[in-house]
């Protein structure tokens, strides 16, 4: 049997994508799946039936060394196959990682770090304009005084370089939301001309050359506060689709990758407003299209030959709802002292960190 590990386990109301990952990987693969977490509190540490066994990392912030120590720890004990990194902030640490990991046994499907920086919040304006592409102006903010002399009119959307995001409708809401996205995400931050319209987006993935062998686009019917998507439903829609494979060549993209667009409700054209470089939060939809997309991936990445998947399924709809965990105190208390749960198997002592 396989092991397969996969980041971003928490579940709120800004849901981290490990969820979805790892329910799609169950629904098509035997194996046994070690979720990483970051913080004990991460919610699907606690679901026995996602994750065989949960162990902490340290935050990408400690640097790549900690990070490659605590994995190949963790690996000794419960050797690690595979590994899903589904958080934008790891990201660039496990692109570095990637070849080291890969002498450990541990193999990824990552792309290049250009590939990653042409993707980003800082760099998506300028790489749409160097490839034709459709996206809102953008300026990259380091001082609040920008504020008041940005090349476009109100709305504006403040967002952080990886989370966060506030719209804003004047000049007063706009120094508001700066402060608030600051605050929690740090600097610098982004101010884009809001486009108004239909939001969808469209999950793709590449295999180890950056050709595109899935894509499921959705647009969504449901948007939390924080602008996730909590219900949507896939579509069919030639333009979408040959916009998105244009980008997707561009990037020459190896693994999963969302992109995000506005259908401006005035001409009816697609806007690309982001790409996040990594699976969304709303994957598993893909198995209910007929493209599961993280078992294609795991598949991939254990050098696989996968084909080309077919279309897409239309017409069909998620809608994402909250449930309780019930589990011991004592769980809790392993995975904060011990940095380490085992579910499934195994003896949870000799998981000690």
């Amino acid at each position: 049997m396989i092991t397969v590990a996969v980041t971003g386990l928490n579940a709120t109301d800004n849901p981290a994508p490990g969820t979805g990952v790892i329910r799609s990987l169950r629904e098509e693969m035997d194996c046994r799946v070690v979720g990483l977490a970051y913080d004990a509190l991460d919610t699907a540490a606690y679901d026995s039936d996602l994750v065989d066994e949960v162990h902490l990392l340290p935050y990408p912030s400690a640097g790549q060394g900690a990070v490659l120590e605590r994995l190949l720890q963790i690996s000794e004990r419960t050797p690690i196959d595979a590994l899903i990194p589904t958080l934008d902030s790891e990201l660039s640490n496990f692109v570095r990682l990637a070849p080291e990991l890969e002498r450990h046994g541990i193999r990824t499907l990552l792309p290049d770090l250009d590939a990653l920086r042409m993707a980003s919040k800082l760099e998506l304006y300028n790489f749409c304009r160097r490839n034709g592409l459709r996206s809102p102006s953008t300026v990259v903010l380091q001082n609040q005084a920008q504020l008041g002399s940005l090349p476009f009119a109100f709305p504006i959307a403040i967002k952080g370089v990886f989370h966060g995001a506030e719209i804003a409708h004047s000049l007063d809401e706009a120094v508001l939301a700066y402060e608030k996205v600051r605050s929690r995400w740090g600097a610098p931050l982004l101010a884009q001309q809001y486009v108004g319209g239909e939001e969808y987006d469209v999950l793709m993935l590449g295999d180890h050359q950056g050709a595109p062998v899935g894509c499921v686009p959705m647009r969504k019917l449901g948007i939390t506060d924080k602008g996730k998507a909590w219900a949507g439903v896939t579509v069919r829609d030639p333009r979408l689709h040959e916009e998105s494979l244009e980008i997707f060549r561009a990037l020459r993209w190896r693994g999963p990758l969302e992109l995000e667009f506005v259908r401006e409700e005035r001409t009816g054209k697609y806007h690309l407003i982001e790409i996040n470089p990594r699976f969304p939060a709303w994957c598993y939809l893909s198995v209910g299209a007929g493209q599961n997309l993280p078992a294609t991936l795991a598949r991939l990445v254990l050098g696989e030959d996968v084909a080309p998947l077919p279309e897409a399924r239309a017409g069909v709809t998620f809608v994402r709802h909250a449930v309780d965990l019930i589990c011991p105190l004592e769980h809790l208390e392993r995975l904060v002292t011990m940095g380490s749960l085992i579910h499934n198997g195994g003896n949870l002592h000799a998981a000690h960190a």
